[in-house]
């Protein structure tokens, strides 16, 4: 039967192909485990968000081959006889650790540990991969906005700037890091985000006038509604937007101009007017670096578009999925890893803890094992807090990180842990991270 929802091709050929010969050689079955994360943070920033798990572990609930999938690899010569059956039945059946949805990483953080048969795991690599490196660039660069923007709102907004899909990836990723609504309905839909929106040019070059737009809103939505006043003149607006709702008009929007200039520029003719309490939001092309210079302007709000969703120029976060530990012919756990020298990776498992200093983190700690089990626990690193946690345990998911609930858990999560970055993480200059990841022996 044809699974609509089946997440199953959303895998590369490469994959399928090692597992055909896996099959073959007899090497399938051996028990492994994969590590997801990434070499260095994007675009130079002092760390990372992690954004995409409580995502990732729905797609993984829909990662079967139905009768479509399995003829399209039989057709296509993907595969043989033996891997078809062998996908049939495929039900991921092994672990999960990862680093909570909203955590910081840094350079070698394990943001994933998947541990199965080398069958089971291997065949979500791309799965992980595009899931994470996308939100998780969303959210980094969404959290370096939240961060510029302080207590004033922040609105999503970038829906035509990305694919469908990925637009509601976005909105999800910007709020669990602190935007306050999105303006897509699918993303209020699918993950409960609060959306906003009211009227773009179109609806005003629709009317004969400006004012026969502005009263025509006001009719429909009340005289709290936001009216973009820049359309024509934006001055003009203004005295328009004030003159048809009276000095209780909620709020107006800028989308153009020298947004520090006209911001004041509006602020002080709204008061002349006595519109004191209209509240000014601004659009136009921002990014973390226009938000912070507009922290001494009056302005009420912020709305992100392009930037947000395309990371404000790292669309991706460039983590890699590797195999760090396996078992030997003997079945004895061996490490594994990379030894290219610019793309070298760390072999065993790893346990990882955020070590604090009154409250304030000094350093991302990663014990590693060579061999399978880190025998590491919190007690032994007293001032750390452990980063890992189990989403899913012998094959079956934790429900607690999906859906509406896993988004809010996220949120507050990304809230408590940004308050442990130093002050030196929330400066937006290209730097190192702001911790360092230190590595230390398991057993030692």
């Amino acid at each position: 039967m044809t699974d609509p929802a089946s997440t199953a091709l959303h895998t590369d050929r490469y994959e399928l192909t090692m597992l055909d010969a896996a099959l073959r050689d007899g090497t399938a079955q051996r028990r492994c485990v994969f590590e997801l994360f990434g070499r260095r943070l994007p675009g130079a920033r002092r760390f990372g968000v992690v954004a995409g798990t409580g995502r990732l572990l729905s797609l993984l609930r829909d990662f079967r081959f139905g009768d479509d999938e399995l003829r399209f690899l039989r057709d296509e010569r993907v595969v043989d006889a033996v891997t078809v059956q062998y996908l049939a039945d495929y039900r991921f059946r092994g672990t999960i650790t990862g680093y909570r949805e909203g955590e910081l990483y840094f350079p070698g953080s394990p943001i994933l540990a998947v541990e199965g048969t080398f069958a089971e795991a291997v065949v979500l690599e791309t799965l992980a991969l595009s899931v994470l490196n996308h939100d998780s660039a969303v959210a980094t660069a969404a959290a370096r906005m939240s961060i510029a923007a302080g207590d004033r709102p922040l609105a999503e907004m970038g829906s035509r700037r990305a694919g469908e899909r990925s637009a509601v990836a976005a909105a999800r990723a910007a709020y669990i890091t602190g935007f306050d609504a999105t303006s897509n309905l699918e993303a209020g839909r699918t993950w409960g985000i609060p959306t906003m929106g009211t009227a773009a040019h179109a609806w005003t070059l629709l009317h004969d006038t400006e004012e026969d737009a502005f009263r025509a809103q006001i009719d429909t939505l009340g005289v709290e509604t936001t009216l973009l006043v820049d359309t024509y003149d934006i001055r003009r607006g203004v005295e328009t937007a004030v003159r048809v709702a009276g000095t209780g008009l909620g709020g107006v929007r800028i989308d153009s101009g020298d947004l520090p200039i006209v911001a004041g520029e509006v602020r002080a003719l709204l008061d002349e007017l006595g519109a004191t309490g209209t509240r000014i939001t601004v659009t136009s092309d921002l990014d973390e670096y226009a938000i912070a210079s507009l922290a001494a302007s009056p302005v009420d709000a912020y709305g992100v578009g392009t930037s947000v969703v395309t990371g404000s120029g790292t669309p991706t976060a460039g983590m890699v999925y590797k195999l760090v530990a396996r078992q030997a012919s003997d079945e004895s756990w061996v490490a594994v890893a990379k030894a290219s020298t610019d793309k070298a990776s760390k072999g065993g498992r790893k346990a990882a803890f955020r070590t604090l200093e009154r409250g304030v983190a000094t350093s991302e700690l990663i014990a590693v094992s060579d061999g399978f089990e880190p025998v590491e626990t919190t007690a032994q690193h007293p001032d750390a807090r452990a980063l890992q946690v189990d989403l899913v345990v012998d094959g079956e998911i934790d429900s607690a990180f999906e859906g509406h609930a896993g988004v809010v858990a996220a949120r507050e999560h990304h809230a408590m842990v940004r308050e442990e970055l130093p002050v030196r993480a929330l400066a937006l200059s290209r730097s190192e991270p702001a911790i360092p990841t230190v590595y230390v022996d398991a057993a030692g």
